[in-house]
């Protein structure tokens, strides 16, 4: 919900996405009073995508980062832009792969270690994935 609330007070619109029931009726529960705030039960793999251009802000699990990003970089996917936390590693390998001539990656900062709770058992740090004009 740390990233959630952070986009919600700058009125955008929201679809958070959590597996674990108990945390959607909390997340529910928290944020009923935005209605530009949607909590959707789910696994990322089964996530759906927009038809109309869209940005991304996420912490998926790290698991998930290799099938979140073949989602999210798909030649039907229309993403503008996504900003998400993932282990140092990961982040570093598609910031350096530069594969995709549809899309710039970029390492945009390290996070510490004790910005999460609880703590990560690894580094993070923030991959930038921007559309080229």
């Amino acid at each position: 919900g740390a990233l959630t609330a952070q986009l919600a007070v700058t009125g955008a619109r929201v679809i958070a996405f959590e597996l674990h029931p108990e945390r959607v009726v909390h997340l529910r529960r928290r944020f009923e009073a935005q209605p530009r705030v949607k909590v959707v039960r789910g696994d990322v793999s089964d996530l759906w995508l927009p038809g109309r251009p869209f940005h991304v802000v996420a912490n998926p699990p790290f698991a998930a980062t290799t099938a979140l990003l073949k989602r999210l970089l798909s030649p039907a996917s229309v993403l503008v832009s996504a900003h998400l936390v993932l282990q140092r590693g990961a982040a570093r390998r598609f910031a350096q792969s530069g594969r995709d001539a549809r899309f710039e990656f970029r390492v945009e900062r390290m996070l510490p270690r004790s910005a999460f709770v609880p703590s990560p058992k690894v580094d993070t740090a923030v991959l930038s994935i921007r559309r080229r004009a």
